[in-house]
């Protein structure tokens, strides 16, 4: 071996340690090298919230918007056990219930009974007695509360002799779980199955698979069809929370209810037409649902987190087939698309149509695109908290 060779088999000897150990950490970081993790979206939509508005008595006053939102708070609390989002809560139901359980505002809307499912959710948590009394005055409310001809609730003591879908989902949830919480669930239970039968029979559409908004039992209303007396346009969010309220009340319904098959029939039903008229671009849902190629029509999100948790809900409690996941899973990825994040690194939903009226259609396209809309929000959370756990 010439002294060349040796010098060089030596030097390469040398290097090899470093040449081993330079590829062990080459696979070292390939395999540490990850996909980066998700975002958690409902903590950053509500931090984004709590820095807007720290103090919660300042939100808005008694109402089904806010509730519905701090209702999707207290599922990420129930998430994270982290007390100031439960704190928050209590900070705004404070606000409007007295010591003695008085709530500063007459239950004259089905609106305003949503709120009551974070009275049964603070006496839950907190023991103190003046939340159940508040969540009395809210239940004994449907005592005497003004009904059509055939049983339905009006959507409101102003709105005299009209269902509107989204008192479905104001009222019957609560109702319900009142009645399970309090040794109730008997009329509960009978009450909301037929509420669900009798809002149907005014406002389903057997063709489509969809629900109109709204039915006037009098024909008084300008948007009543002179001979059905419901109105004309299958708006995204009145549908949404009617599909809500039947996973809602599905959840607590005894197998043995000898209305709860019917029920499922009516979630199976709005489930295929949901699929229907998802829009197969962007996996979202149009404002007006079967008017999708109408360019005055627009993607609206608060209704597609509904339908998108609806889908999954149904399809994890077996309702429907399996397949409906992969709508669900469209319908999420949709969604996402919709959320940002600031430079403070605070989140927020874009597209959501502000509270409605019923109208006519350049109404329902003419509505405000909010961003961070209440109904929005609490829509958001609700089928993200769910979503995660999928």
């Amino acid at each position: 071996m010439t002294d060349f060779t040796r010098r060089e088999s030596l030097r390469l000897l040398a290097a090899a340690p470093l040449l081993t150990t330079g590829l062990h950490r080459s696979a070292w970081a390939m395999k540490a090298e990850k996909p980066a993790a998700q975002p958690d979206w409902s903590r950053l939509v509500i931090d984004g919230m709590l820095h807007r508005t720290p103090d919660p008595r300042n939100l808005s006053g008694w109402g089904y918007a806010v509730s519905l939102f701090l209702y999707g708070q207290y599922l990420f609390y129930k998430r994270t056990k982290e007390r100031k989002y439960l704190d928050y809560i209590q900070g705004w139901v404070d606000k409007h219930v007295n010591d003695e359980g008085v709530i500063d505002r007459p239950i004259t809307a089905l609106d305003y009974v949503l709120p009551g499912n974070l009275l049964l959710i603070l006496h839950k948590e907190t023991g103190q007695k003046k939340y159940k009394t508040a969540a009395d005055t809210i239940r004994h409310t449907f005592d005497n509360y003004p009904r059509t001809e055939d049983g339905g609730f009006w959507h409101a003591l102003s709105r005299q002799h009209q269902l509107w879908l989204d008192g479905i989902f104001m009222g019957m949830p609560f109702l319900v779980r009142y009645g399970v919480a309090y040794g109730e669930s008997k009329y509960t239970f009978d009450e909301a199955a037929k509420q669900f039968q009798i809002y149907a029979s005014h406002l389903n559409d057997p063709k489509s698979g969809l629900m109109f908004h709204a039915y006037d039992e009098s024909g008084a209303q300008p948007w009543a069809d002179p001979s059905t007396h419901h109105s004309a346009y299958f708006w995204c969010r009145a549908i949404g929370w009617f599909g809500m309220a039947l996973i809602e009340v599905l959840e607590l319904m005894p197998h043995s209810h000898p209305q709860r098959e019917k029920l499922i029939a009516q979630l199976r039903q709005l489930c295929e037409a949901y699929t229907r008229y998802q829009d197969k671009e962007t996996g979202l849902w149009f404002q007006i649902l079967d008017k999708g190629e109408d360019p005055n029509n627009w993607r609206e999100t608060s209704s597609s987190c509904m339908y998108t948790y609806t889908l999954s809900m149904a399809v994890k409690r077996g309702y429907i087939a399996k397949r409906y996941a992969e709508v669900a899973a469209k319908g999420y990825k949709g969604v996402l698309t919709q959320l940002s994040k600031d430079d403070d690194g605070f989140g927020h939903i874009a597209n959501i149509c502000e509270g409605t009226n019923v109208g006519d259609l350049a109404y329902y396209y003419n509505r405000p695109r909010r961003t961070d809309d209440f109904h929005g929000l609490g829509a958001f959370l609700i089928m993200n908290e769910h979503m995660r756990s999928v």
